[in-house]
C-alpha cells in the first residue's frame, strides 16, 4: 500500500485546488440556457462527467448535497466494495445488539492462531498475546477507522454473518443498489469474489448519508460508528487530500482497497464520506474506481481531483446563489 506524508498530501491539495479555482466560479456563470444561469447539480453532473472521461478506468460518483440534491455518473451497480463493506457490516452488528439488548462492551476472546498473520490487521500487530481480550466496540473501530480484516473477519464468523448483513441492509437502502456475498477471508482466497460484493456509487451515499442525517440503529451506536468514521485512518490520499489544509471541515469516510490481478490492472480503489463545511453545507461523496490500468497513487489521485472539483463548485456556487438572494 503506498504511503503519503503530510508534505506529498498538501502538495496535492494545493495542485488539485488550484486547477479548479480557476474554471470553478466562471463555469458557474458561463453555463446557461436563455439567459438562466444552470443548476449546480447539472454542472457538477457535466464536470464530474469529464473527469471520469480522462481516466483509465470506469469510475462511479454519487454526490448528495444537503440532504436533498443528487448527482449520479456512471452509477452503476458493479462497483466492487472492498472494505467500503465494513459500515454494512458495523450497521448489521449493531442492529442485532440493539435487537438483543447487548452491549457493544461485550467481551470476546480470540485465539492468535484463528487470525491470518497475511492480511491487513492492525489488531494482531498490536496485540501479541496469545489469546486477544477485545470488546466488540473495539473489533468494530479497528474495522472502521483502520480497515483491519482480521476483526470483520471475527465478526462475520461469530456475530452476524455475510447473509444477515446483506438482508439487513437490504432494509436501508435499494436491494438493488448493492449485494454483499464474501468476507475479507473469501476474497483473500478467491480474488474474482471480490465483484460479487458490488454497490451502485448512490447505494453506498445513501447509507452514509443516512448514518449522519437518519436513525439507523441506537443512538448511542450509531454515534459510535460515526465518530469513529471521523477518525479513519486510511485512505487520507483520497476524498480527504484536497480539504485537509481547510479550516473548519468536518469529515467522515471508509476507504477500500483492491487487489491487482494477472493483467496487472487494480481491482477497485474507492472511498466514501460525509462532509460538512463550515457555512453548514453537508455533502456525502463516494467515488468508486474500477479495473484501474495504473496503480494505487494514480487512482488516488482521480478520486482526489473528483473531491477537489466537488468541494470548489459546491462551496463557490452555494455561495453566489446565498448572495444573489440576499
Amino acid at each position: 500500500m503506498v504511503r503519503f506524508n503530510r508534505h506529498h498530501i498538501l502538495a496535492l491539495c494545493l495542485a488539485l485546488v488550484c486547477f479548479v479555482a480557476v474554471s470553478g466560479l466562471s463555469l458557474y456563470k458561463s453555463v446557461e440556457k436563455n439567459g438562466t444561469p444552470a443548476r449546480y447539480p447539472d454542472i457538477l453532473a457535466d464536470t464530474i462527467t469529464k473527469i471520469t472521461s480522462q481516466y483509465p478506468s470506469e469510475i462511479g460518483v454519487a454526490v448528495i448535497i444537503n440532504n436533498t440534491d443528487t448527482v449520479t455518473v456512471n452509477n452503476s451497480n458493479i462497483y466492487p466494495m472492498m472494505s467500503v463493506f465494513k459500515v454494512h457490516q458495523a450497521l448489521a452488528v449493531c442492529h442485532d445488539f440493539d435487537r438483543k439488548g447487548l452491549s457493544l462492551d461485550s467481551l470476546m476472546n480470540i485465539a492468535r492462531e484463528e487470525l491470518d498473520p497475511k492480511t491487513w490487521s492492525p489488531m494482531m500487530k498490536e496485540h501479541l498475546e496469545p489469546v486477544i481480550s477485545l470488546t466488540v466496540k473495539d473489533l468494530l473501530h479497528y474495522t472502521l477507522s483502520q480497515s483491519d480484516n482480521n476483526a470483520s473477519n471475527l465478526m462475520f464468523k461469530r456475530l452476524v454473518d455475510v447473509a444477515r448483513t446483506d438482508s439487513f441492509i437490504a432494509t436501508l437502502i435499494p436491494r438493488s443498489s448493492f449485494h454483499i456475498a464474501y468476507t475479507e477471508e473469501d476474497m483473500s482466497t478467491d480474488h474474482d469474489k471480490a465483484y460479487a460484493n458490488c454497490t451502485s456509487p448512490l447505494g453506498a451515499a445513501i447509507l452514509m448519508n443516512r448514518m449522519f442525517t437518519d436513525s439507523l440503529v441506537s443512538r448511542e451506536n450509531q454515534l459510535f460508528i460515526a465518530n469513529t468514521l471521523k477518525e479513519c485512518k486510511t485512505g487520507n490520499d483520497r476524498i480527504a487530500a484536497p480539504l485537509l489544509d481547510k479550516e473548519g471541515i468536518s469529515i467522515a469516510h471508509k476507504t477500500g482497497s483492491g487487489y491487482i490481478n494477472d493483467d496487472g490492472v487494480l481491482v477497485a480503489h474507492n472511498d466514501v464520506a460525509y462532509i460538512c463545511l463550515p457555512d453548514n453545507t453537508c455533502y456525502t461523496l463516494a467515488v468508486f474506481v474500477k479495473d484501474f490500468k495504473g496503480n494505487e497513487a494514480e487512482a488516488a489521485k482521480a478520486i482526489a481531483h473528483i473531491s477537489a472539483t466537488v468541494y470548489s463548485t459546491l462551496s463557490q456556487t452555494l455561495s453566489y446563489e446565498v448572495t444573489k438572494r440576499v
